[in-house]
């Protein structure tokens, strides 16, 4: 898929989510992408997890079409990214921190408030194969885990086993994300593509 929506970078993603006080990292809005993107939930929009960035009736205010138009574009060049990165299979974590504290933070975030909410969708009843549903339920331990590991490595003095423990987590991450790609969204990719409405 050619996407008519450039993706901006991320440096400058960041600046342009900076300058609509946008609460959430790019990290969580990479990964709540990726996780909307492998939804069963065929009815929510890009906009609605575009929306879902800001607290309730704190959106930013777009005063003229073409500023709104912009917006959306840069929004949905990121999901195109994202869409083709999970097209190919290639969906990974962001580049993991030095600091173990951060690395087990940012990790907790991405699949908790990530990929986990992106996944649901705000749903609470979605009908996934069961197999799904455990690598998904994996996945909210493996955020629970990150929260742990976050905490012992602020009271740890040696870091190296710590360290091995993130990468490990990582690395499971990632496989799980490879299987619920594989066997439940590439087999229905055409159904998928969304636009903005």
């Amino acid at each position: 898929m050619q996407s008519e929506n450039e993706y901006i970078g991320d440096e400058k993603f960041k600046n342009f989510l900076n300058h609509y006080e946008c609460p959430t990292s790019l990290e969580v809005v990479k990964l709540k992408f990726a996780g909307a993107i492998c939804s069963p939930n065929l009815n929510l929009r890009p906009t609605d997890v575009i929306s879902s960035f800001w607290e309730q009736n704190k959106q930013p205010r777009l005063e003229t079409k073409k500023e709104a138009e912009l917006f959306f574009k840069f929004f949905m060049g990121l999901w195109d990214n994202v869409f083709e990165k999970i097209r190919r299979n290639k969906l990974t974590l962001s580049k993991a921190p030095k600091d173990n504290i951060k690395w087990g933070q940012i990790r907790y975030e991405e699949l908790e408030y990530g990929f986990l909410e992106g996944f649901w969708g705000g749903c609470d009843d979605l009908k996934v194969p069961n197999y799904v549903a455990q690598i998904v339920d994996s996945l909210s331990e493996m955020a629970d885990a990150y929260a742990m590991l976050s905490k012992k490595a602020a009271m740890a003095k040696e870091q190296h086993a710590i360290s091995n423990a993130l990468l490990n987590t990582d690395k499971t991450v990632e496989k799980a994300f490879s299987f619920i790609i594989e066997n439940s969204v590439l087999p229905r990719i055409a159904d998928l593509e969304r636009t903005v409405n």
